[in-house]
């Protein structure tokens, strides 16, 4: 680096001195006092000394790209695990050799796996404006950990793959979520839920209330205002936590036996009390009963 700087600090000296001469020829020959000669030399070595200007100009630069090489410096911000070379060790520029490697911790990119079913759906519902990808109302995503703990941090949805896996039918779905106190680490397994919105019509049963006929379809024993017990034939969605939600079949208030099912049959006058379930969050919950 020092070398290539001399030889463009004498490059330009010389092009000074060269540029005088040529400036006073020019007068010389004016008069005829020197020759044209002797003018033209003048001209043409005050241009060859400027191209060893252009010349050292780009030998600086050359050798400040090489300077550059031998400082390696991370392209991301993060913490670095252990070297894979000792000081000391040879490395080349015309082979790569893996040096360290860097992680980014905060945030933190979570991949998940989803059936392409799965993931048809969440496409579908966020061209439909069901599921936001992006914005202040994107979809939350939140972390079960390895030990059956919540992540205090709740993520957002960054996008969902378009290549299903052949090999397992799924899709690879990307969530970002913070990291500042470091609990994530890179290789961690973890559980995630999507958050893909809020239904405030859904009707919520426990699926210890719900049962299957002989064709497959989802029914469950209702208690009518008459305290009369009838079959309800149902239609639903999906689960959310212990319970089904319910398209179609029940209506809000119903009451819907979960305990005690075995000792009545549709048609049968019982007497109902509230069941003692783990309380979730619903919306428009059917009312959950023990039939006596």
């Amino acid at each position: 680096m020092n070398s290539a700087k001399a030889t463009l600090a004498k490059a330009q000296a010389t092009l000074v001195s060269a540029h005088a001469e040529a400036e006073r020829y020019k007068v010389l020959v004016a008069a005829n006092a020197i020759s044209k000669q002797d003018y033209d030399n003048a001209v043409a070595t005050e241009g060859q000394d400027a191209a060893d200007v252009q010349a050292g100009k780009a030998a600086v630069d050359t050798a400040q790209i090489n300077l550059g090489y031998t400082s390696v410096t991370s392209p991301i911000s993060g913490q670095i695990g252990k070297s894979s070379v000792t000081e000391g060790a040879y490395v080349q520029s015309s082979a790569a050799t893996l040096l360290a490697t860097v992680q980014q911790l905060d945030p933190v990119y979570v991949d998940l796996t989803q059936s392409s079913l799965a993931g048809l759906k969440l496409r579908r519902d966020a061209q439909e404006g069901r599921l936001k990808l992006s914005g202040p109302n994107a979809a939350k995503v939140t972390l079960i950990l390895e030990d059956g703990q919540p992540y205090s941090e709740p993520g957002k949805l960054e996008f969902s793959d378009v290549t299903v896996d052949q090999t397992t039918g799924s899709v690879t779905v990307r969530a970002t979520f913070k990291n500042d106190k470091r609990v994530l680490l890179p290789g961690m397994f973890v559980r995630a839920r999507i958050e893909e919105g809020i239904n405030e019509q859904a009707i919520v049963v426990p699926q210890v209330g719900v049962t299957h006929d002989q064709k497959g379809n989802p029914t469950a024993l209702v208690v009518g205002a008459d305290d009369k017990v009838a079959l309800r034939t149902l239609v639903t969605s999906g689960t959310q936590d212990a319970n089904w939600i319910v398209e179609s079949g029940l209506k809000e208030g119903d009451r819907v036996i979960v305990q005690g099912t075995s000792k009545v049959q549709p048609g049968m006058t019982v007497k109902t009390v509230d069941a003692q379930l783990p309380a979730t969050p619903a919306s428009g919950a059917a009312s959950a009963s023990s039939a006596q």
